[in-house]
């Protein structure tokens, strides 16, 4: 059964791991990858991401991207958002530790920041409209 509105924008504002899917070019399938993202319902999706990363390439040459997330319990349920690139703007610090605690325990968070921020080198914002959405929940099993 489809979602409504206000459940898919709920769930995706949960903290899944997401599948991010981007054209890969011709002869190629999706580019297919796990990420963390940041969603509040009715706004904009964003990514963070490597500026010389094969995402941020394919992302920038496509102009738009999916994400899906899903889960098993208490029912089995997901969602599927696709859009247009709105913007591309350098990460900065703070965007990082926002997205990270997030995911990660909070004892957890100031120290991969700081790894991540030394060594994972430049990295970009990618902000996603959302324009096109699947939802299901088939219920539990």
């Amino acid at each position: 059964m489809a979602l409504t509105r206000e459940e898919r924008e709920k769930f995706l504002a949960e903290p899944h791991i997401a599948a991010l899917a981007v054209d890969a070019g011709a002869g190629r399938a999706p580019l297919s990858v796990p990420i963390w993202y940041q969603y509040e319902p009715g706004g904009i999706v964003w990514i963070l991401t490597g500026l010389t990363s094969r995402k941020n390439e394919l992302i920038s040459a496509a102009g738009r991207f999916s994400l899906m997330v899903d889960r098993l319990e208490p029912t089995i349920r997901y969602v599927s958002v696709e859009g247009p690139v709105v913007e591309t703007t350098p990460a900065t610090r703070e965007q990082l530790h926002e997205i990270s605690a997030r995911y990660l325990p909070a004892d957890k968070v100031d120290g991969y920041v700081d790894f991540s921020w030394k060594e994972h080198g430049e990295m970009v914002v990618i902000r996603m409209r959302p324009d096109r959405w699947l939802s299901s929940d088939l219920g539990s099993v």
